[in-house]
């Protein structure tokens, strides 16, 4: 009874890992996080664009294109409020919890939302405003802002991978997205790493034998064929 009921618990257990296990992954790979707001927040993209304080379900749009476009869900994900163009950005600490943050905005203006990292990832992403909107953020906020000329109204994965993304500054000026975005430091090369890129391959030569001319070989073809003349004139003397 005692092993049938170790059998039965196994069993239990191995159920349970596998109704569990693609749920984590599934998680892991779309980012899938849930998140409350205590206060209303801006967020940019297609949809709604000022969202009550609530709970909402921040996902990794399943799509082929090679843009992150992250959608907000209500809490039970049976709607999408907003649909969001961003961009990778990459932070040197992370963290073993969700990271979102805001642009500073004047009070009484809901906070705007910038980026968000999902636990124990390096890299999250920083988040593109509408041109026009972005430009008065980074006014406000003295900071440039990513931001796109046009958004479609579609906010299908097809449309927003075409959108050209920049950066605008505080003072109107469209800057490289790398000056908004963070990229992993240069690590530099140890002195050994060092010498051993300066120092030069050994050089490998095929040399081939060099020969003067073809005599040499046309006389010991001669020798041959005269040795064999004599064998046969030999070999007929005795038959005779």
């Amino acid at each position: 009874m005692k092993l049938l009921k170790g059998i039965g618990t196994a069993l239990s257990l191995a159920v349970l890992c596998l109704l569990v296990a693609p749920k984590a992954k599934a998680d892991d790979w779309n980012h899938k996080t849930k998140v409350t707001f205590s206060e209303p927040f801006e967020v940019p993209g297609v949809g709604q664009h000022i969202l009550p304080a609530g709970t909402y379900v921040f996902k990794l749009m399943d799509s082929p294109v090679d843009r992150h476009i992250v959608q907000i869900f209500n809490e039970d994900e049976t709607h999408v409020f907003a649909t969001i163009l961003a961009i990778s950005n990459f932070r040197l600490k992370t963290t073993d919890k969700t990271v979102i943050t805001f642009r500073e905005r004047p009070e009484g203006e809901p906070a705007a939302l910038k980026a968000w990292f999902y636990p124990g990832r390096e890299y999250g992403d920083q988040f593109v405003y509408e041109r026009s909107r972005a430009l008065q953020l980074a006014t406000e906020s003295n900071e440039a802002v990513l931001s796109t000329p046009v958004v479609p109204a579609s906010g299908t994965a097809e449309d927003l991978n075409t959108v050209p993304v920049q950066a605008v500054s505080p003072t109107g000026d469209t800057v490289e997205t790398s000056t908004v975005v963070d990229t992993p430091p240069v690590v530099a090369a140890t002195p050994v790493e060092q010498a051993a890129a300066a120092a030069p391959e050994p050089a490998v030569a095929a040399a081939l034998p060099k020969t003067a001319s073809n005599l040499p070989f046309v006389g010991l073809a001669g020798l041959l064929m005269l040795g064999g003349g004599f064998v046969l004139l030999g070999l007929s003397k005795l038959r005779a």
